[in-house]
């Protein structure tokens, strides 16, 4: 789920997360939009990962996850204390149906918020890489209420070309499916240089730390427990950053 905190364009590091948060992830707390969508449910916006997985860990309320993978459309039901988790090419749309509140861990930090994420919209529009950038843009300025406005359209228009492609999939088979994924990596593929480098920044930076380490420690040089310290954080002060799903709260060192 891409919840696009802000990313500060010089490093390719979430400028709202917690540095060094361990295995090179990224977490988020994550209150699910209360919004009627047009088929009576409650929730946001359906949208899939190319590189990232995404874990929820539930800690408040009820609701469901509806997912489209190589296996189908599926259901599952979210209540506090389930997890679950979904790789890459997994179409998820969550679904609010009292307080949903969600503790989320997402792969590859910086690449979520870099632009992985797509979301559903009308096929179209996702096989127009213009036209799907000016889609999912959200303003940076604005109340709350244009802000949210702007949200709010955006997961109306995710969740037509989910019911859309739900329709294709009844009628066509798993071909319509192959087609999104097709157009989703059309999409992302100009970004993959910049992505290469945000990820040996973060992943790629942490998982040599824990080489280099493991090789001093076969030597017995335990010197990097020198630098033992304890990182405490604190919630982003600001309001919570209107998401694809719901509002985010990150946290800072």
């Amino acid at each position: 789920m891409n919840h696009q905190p802000v990313t500060d364009s010089r490093s390719g590091q979430d400028s709202r997360s917690l540095p060094d948060f361990p295995g090179g992830t990224a977490v988020s707390h994550l209150c699910v939009y209360d919004w009627e969508t047009a088929d009576g449910l409650h929730g946001g916006s359906p949208h899939l990962h190319t590189v990232s997985t995404e874990a929820y860990v539930v800690t408040a309320g009820r609701g469901e996850v509806h997912t489209i993978s190589a296996e189908g459309p599926a259901r599952d039901a979210l209540a506090p204390g389930a997890l679950l988790w979904f790789t890459p090419g997994t179409i998820h749309r969550l679904v609010n149906i009292e307080g949903l509140e969600l503790a989320v861990v997402m792969s590859n930090a910086g690449l979520p918020e870099a632009g992985d994420a797509v979301l559903t919209f009308p096929e179209e529009i996702v096989a127009d890489p213009e036209a799907y950038r000016a889609a999912v843009a959200l303003p940076a300025e604005g109340s709350e209420t244009e802000r949210a406005d702007a949200a709010r359209a955006r997961r109306d228009l995710a969740l037509e070309g989910y019911r859309q492609l739900l329709e294709t999939i009844e009628a066509e088979g798993s071909g319509a499916f192959d087609r999104f994924r097709h157009h989703a990596v059309n999409l992302v593929r100009p970004r993959i240089a910049e992505w290469t480098e945000i990820f040996e920044a973060n992943v790629g930076a942490e998982t040599e730390r824990v080489r280099s380490t493991l090789a001093a420690l076969a030597l017995g040089d335990g010197s990097h427990l020198d630098q033992a310290r304890v990182i405490r954080g604190q919630p982003r002060p600001q309001p919570r950053v209107f998401g694809m799903c719901g509002r985010l709260q990150t946290w800072t060192a």
